[in-house]
């Protein structure tokens, strides 16, 4: 089921590509960036940005459509590590449950597991923020699955970040303990929905 959820996720990401650009190429004076991008998008890519500035890469016809291959490539690893981050997060509220139970055999497991968990959310995090902008901005007036999706990530990113901010402390105080558990529950709930939104088309 993932495997085709990815392949049409993928297909849809490389004709939306493909129609992108042909319709670039087709304009004498292309406007080669979106009306709006988001501060991270603008810091490395935007006109002024810092891979302009440097001449890492200029905002060029011919840099741009390498650009939305980058892109591509990475929307890619950014849904597959979602994927590898949401089962982890699963197995790990499994072993966090054992923990608050008294099971403190899987104490090594579960803290080894949180470290990968996290590295994975981050670096899928980052494959997203960081990511060249499209041509256009392709965004729907209104409620749709992409701005919800957005709308989620502002809550379990900092969710995840106060999950790890606790994840010692809960054991020196109780109320610690609940910080850390109603956070965990919190990132794992909207990253679910967030999840559900891609999948959802309206």
């Amino acid at each position: 089921m993932i495997l085709i959820l990815v392949f049409n996720l993928n297909y849809s990401f490389t004709q939306d590509f493909f129609d992108e650009f042909e319709s670039l190429i087709e304009v004498e004076k292309p406007v080669l960036l979106p009306e709006k991008m988001i501060f991270t998008q603008k810091i490395l890519w935007g006109e002024k940005g810092l891979f302009r500035k440097t001449g890492i890469s200029n905002l060029t016809l011919e840099n741009r459509e390498k650009e939305l291959i980058v892109r591509e490539k990475m929307l890619k690893a950014h849904q597959i590590i979602g994927y590898i981050t949401f089962a982890g997060m699963i197995y790990q509220g499994i072993l966090g449950g054992k923990l608050y139970n008294g099971d403190y055999s899987v104490y090594d497991q579960h803290k080894t597991l949180g470290k990968v968990v996290t590295a994975s959310y981050f670096t899928g995090a980052g494959l997203s923020l960081f990511t060249p902008p499209p041509l256009v901005s392709r965004e729907k007036e209104g409620l749709n699955n992409i701005r919800l999706h957005k709308i989620l990530a502002n809550l379990h990113l900092p969710a995840m970040i106060v999950t790890n901010i606790y994840s010692d402390k809960q054991y020196e105080a109780d109320k610690y303990r609940e910080i850390h558990k109603n956070a965990a529950y919190t990132a794992v709930a909207s990253y679910t929905l967030a999840m559900i939104t891609i999948i959802l088309d309206f």
